[in-house]
């Protein structure tokens, strides 16, 4: 019972959802939650209890097989531009939840959100305002999401861009970083940059031009 209630737990299901699919009483699951939450107070890291990518997110990009990571719709429009949703125990019946925009073919993390404190219904609808703009959304391993957050700031630095300073407050939530991506960015294995409504196009021109030969990476900008 107890891993079958942690397995849902993952999916981000409520108490109220698990006893409903399990068919049993509130009571029975309550206890059971408040258990696999405190399993992870000694190593500091409060449980995930809910991860999500939107769908499209592995378009253009090079992902190592072995780990098994799977987008349920590729081609569905991304381009480039990848949103990760995290939520962790805050309470027993509450969630911190961060959010991050990564540009994974060139400027790594755009824009981050949070933490923020929901219960299970305010997670619901922000989930679904979160990816109101993609042909859908998945759940994810947290790995997934490290690697692509994570990893694509570290691509972006070698291309000579630094994440939103948003960042810093909801890193944590990804979990500790040490170790290479298992994704190669960029579209296709090239940096390529989409002009954004609030990017300063030709400063970013300007810094890839510092690292790079026009030759080595792609561009579009509004500008002619």
């Amino acid at each position: 019972m107890k891993d079958r209630v942690r397995e849902l737990r993952l999916q981000g299901r409520s108490p109220k959802e698990i006893a409903r699919a399990l068919k049993v009483a509130p009571s029975v699951v309550a206890p059971l939650v408040r258990a696999i939450a405190a399993e992870t107070a000694p190593t500091g890291d409060p449980e995930v209890v809910g991860c999500w990518i939107n769908t499209g997110w592995s378009d253009g990009l090079d992902v190592d097989p072995a780990r098994g990571w799977v987008d349920e719709a590729p081609g569905s429009g991304a381009d480039g531009m990848v949103c990760v949703l995290v939520a962790r125990r805050h309470t027993w019946d509450r969630m911190t939840v961060c959010g991050y925009l990564a540009d994974v073919y060139c400027l790594g993390v755009k824009n981050a959100i949070g933490p923020d404190v929901f219960d299970d219904l305010e997670l619901r609808r922000f989930r679904e305002y979160f990816f109101g703009e993609y042909a859908g959304w998945q759940e994810a391993p947290i790995e997934l999401a490290r690697h692509l957050v994570l990893g694509s700031v570290d691509h972006a630095r070698t291309l000579g861009f630094e994440p939103d300073e948003e960042i810093t407050p909801v890193a944590d939530a990804l979990g500790a970083w040490d170790e290479k991506s298992a994704i190669t960015f960029g579209r296709d294995g090239r940096p390529f940059y989409v002009e954004g409504p609030h990017d300063d196009a030709a400063k970013v021109l300007r810094t890839l031009r510092r690292t790079l030969s026009d030759d080595d990476f792609d561009y579009v900008t509004a500008a002619p």
